[in-house]
């Protein structure tokens, strides 16, 4: 844990900086396992699965009767639960529909924009340290929200050769047409290229571990379409005087939890609430039950004593943060001010955690300080949008003279002459 408490501006730069990885070692570890996919397909799967995660298949898909089993072996209160995440995640991605609004640019000139469906789309959903069934409802939600004809997951198995049942659940709650017994950068290779077992798509989302995270940027450059490039999970606590220690201690660890890499900064204008947040910060470590992760994660711990709010909120907007929290007075209208973050978590009694689950906002979101030009998943992500025009003589009448025009000045006669033709057989 390394604490500022008067912050230079060379510090700033330094500080805004995530923890550097060597991408291109990895790269040379995940590339042969793209290539061994990619024309030994299944085959290499089962291999990758057997050394890598100690698994043994005897086959690679989830069967009919392993999702209905997986009803059985859950709780009613965490099928209830998943059941409210799952509507309220609903409800916030389909208000994101956008009409079809057609519009006349010029007499007889008609132009207007359509959303249409991603076809296939394949979902990664880590089940490593933790089973984030979580994710696939973030994911897969929204995919059928978009209306995508076919919903893919590749998640890793457990060593009995099974998936976490809330996994399953929440995928045939969402609306998953298949699951996959697939992890790591293998998992990637097979949605890109396709096997015998599973179908090709056209974009894959998810987060996963720097594996995961770099096959994706990989198998990008051959064509398939990817959400974002997700780095470790990382937060930013904005917090004034009026912020409770131990909300904020909380808070820090439960990014924290993520993985050893997470990046957690507090960023405050008040002294006490620094030195208060340290010592809850070790009260909580101890009963974590995640504590490795939390110890290691701990070292990159950020807690930052500023001048004032505005200076809080310029340093915020550096860093651009995966998730904000702004635990102040005023919160909302701090809010206002923010330019580059993620996802913003105003007040309080709002914690991340509520976006990670059940809120309705969607938790795959631009990390690496990537959120200054970069959104989240959201309904949008699985859409692609086609533009469409039409025109009636009199709208090709209008604009051809100032098409032609254009097209001399280019020199490209070809591009002309199309007007030309048509305006000669209409006068």
């Amino acid at each position: 844990m390394q604490v500022y408490r008067n912050i230079t501006p060379d510090e700033i730069k330094r500080l805004i900086l995530r923890p550097g990885k060597n991408t291109i070692e990895v790269e040379q570890i995940v590339q042969p396992i793209l290539n061994a996919v990619k024309h030994e397909k299944d085959s290499a799967i089962h291999n990758y699965t057997h050394e890598h995660d100690g698994v043994l298949l005897n086959t690679l898909e989830v069967t009919p009767d392993e999702k209905l089993q997986c009803s059985q072996l859950l709780s009613d209160d965490l099928k209830a639960a998943i059941k409210q995440a799952k509507e309220n995640i609903q409800k916030f991605h389909e208000a994101q529909r956008n009409p079809t609004l057609e519009m006349e640019t010029m007499p007889g000139v008609y132009c207007w924009r359509k959303s249409l469906p991603i076809q296939k789309v394949g979902l990664y959903v880590p089940g490593g340290t933790a089973p984030l069934f979580s994710t696939v409802l973030m994911l897969a939600v929204p995919a059928k929200v978009a209306g995508c004809s076919e919903i893919v997951i590749c998640t890793p198995p457990q060593k009995d050769q099974t998936i976490h049942p809330a996994i399953i659940y929440a995928a045939e709650l969402s609306g998953v047409h298949r699951i996959f017994k697939i992890g790591g950068a293998q998992a990637i290779a097979a949605m890109t290229y396709g096997t015998e077992t599973v179908p090709q798509v056209f974009k894959i989302f998810g987060p996963g571990n720097q594996y995961v995270a770099v096959a994706k940027q990989l198998v990008n450059k051959d064509g398939v379409a990817i959400d974002l490039f997700a780095g470790p999970s990382e937060v930013l606590i904005l917090a004034d005087h009026t912020a409770n220690p131990v909300y904020v201690a909380s808070d820090l660890l439960a990014q924290a939890e993520h993985g050893k890499d997470s990046h957690c900064l507090l960023v405050t204008t008040s002294k006490d609430l620094l030195d208060k947040v340290q010592i809850h910060l070790k009260k909580q470590i101890e009963t974590n039950s995640r504590s490795e992760i939390v110890q290691a994660s701990i070292k990159n711990f950020r807690l930052i004593l500023v001048k004032d709010m505005n200076k809080g909120i310029a340093f915020s907007n550096l860093y651009a943060p995966e998730h904000l929290i702004i635990a102040t007075q005023n919160a909302r209208d701090i809010s206002e001010k923010i330019e580059n973050a993620g996802s913003v978590f105003i007040g309080h009694h709002t914690p991340v955690s509520v976006g990670d689950y059940a809120s309705g906002t969607n938790h795959t979101l631009p990390t690496n300080g990537s959120a200054i030009a970069y959104s989240g998943v959201s309904l949008d992500s699985f859409i692609k949008k086609v533009t469409f025009q039409e025109l009636t003589i009199e709208g090709l009448k209008n604009i051809g003279p100032i098409v032609k025009e254009m097209a001399k000045a280019e020199e490209l006669p070809a591009h002309s002459n199309a007007i030309s033709v048509r305006l000669n057989d209409n006068g």
